[in-house]
């Protein structure tokens, strides 16, 4: 759990993630007085992020660890222990909903879509963001081994490919309204590296990175979808 949230920490702290949640926050409105979740909060800083903007944010994630991280990071924070796919939340009792890269993880991601409308009061907003793992760009020296092992990767997932349908999973689950938008993060540094890292196993391949990163010549560049819609 160390590596990933270090990983996750990484991420977050690039400008394009802050973007990215800057304007996942936008496309929920006005976020003042409202009751918003965030399913699967892993360490907790959207919550964070949320509440200074007014909300009464609440992160659910089924991983204990992850909730004791972010009750500790965030002690004015409110956690709970719970599956996307049944959330620890009354029936309309939030106004707003968000799931940022963990759809991906999901065996039947339209039962969280379907559990997110559930627990939306009639008008609330859901904003999904996430990467699609199989289009994953990496500057190689070995481009047919770099596709192979993207491709392994994104087959070891249970849903890898669910972000390019988020806006299908809106509509087919009652959301009106979709707003679509597509956006570029960009990886030249270390960060970049510990993505690969958990990528593939390849000795030589992350080898060649590793070289690559020393020359200021490493590259990653991962789409990441966001998409809005009203219950």
């Amino acid at each position: 759990m160390s590596s990933l949230l270090a990983v996750l920490d990484a991420v977050d702290a690039q400008p394009m993630a802050v973007g990215l949640r800057t304007r996942s926050y936008q496309l929920l409105g006005d976020l003042t007085g409202r009751t918003v979740v965030d399913a699967g909060c892993g360490g907790g800083r959207a919550v964070a992020e949320m509440a200074e903007r007014g909300a009464h944010a609440v992160g659910v994630d089924l991983d204990p660890d992850m909730i004791a991280v972010a009750t500790r990071r965030w002690p004015a924070g409110e956690f709970h222990i719970g599956d996307a796919c049944e959330l620890p939340l009354a029936t309309g009792s939030v106004t707003g909903y968000r799931a940022d890269k963990v759809l991906h993880t999901l065996d039947d991601p339209a039962l969280a879509v379907a559990e997110a409308r559930r627990v939306l009061a009639p008008g609330g907003r859901v904003v999904l963001i996430g990467q699609d793992w199989d289009m994953i760009a990496v500057d190689s020296d070995e481009p047919e081994l770099t596709r192979r092992l993207v491709h392994a990767k994104a087959d070891s997932l249970p849903s890898p490919r669910v972000a390019r349908g988020y806006r299908n999973l809106l509509l087919d689950a009652g959301f009106t309204d979709p707003v679509v938008e597509v956006h570029t993060a960009v990886f030249t540094d270390e960060a970049g590296l510990a993505l690969l890292h958990r990528i593939a196993e390849d000795r030589s391949w992350l080898a060649e990175q590793d070289e690559r990163l020393r020359r200021n010549r490493i590259f990653v560049a991962i789409p990441m979808f966001l998409v809005a819609a009203q219950r």
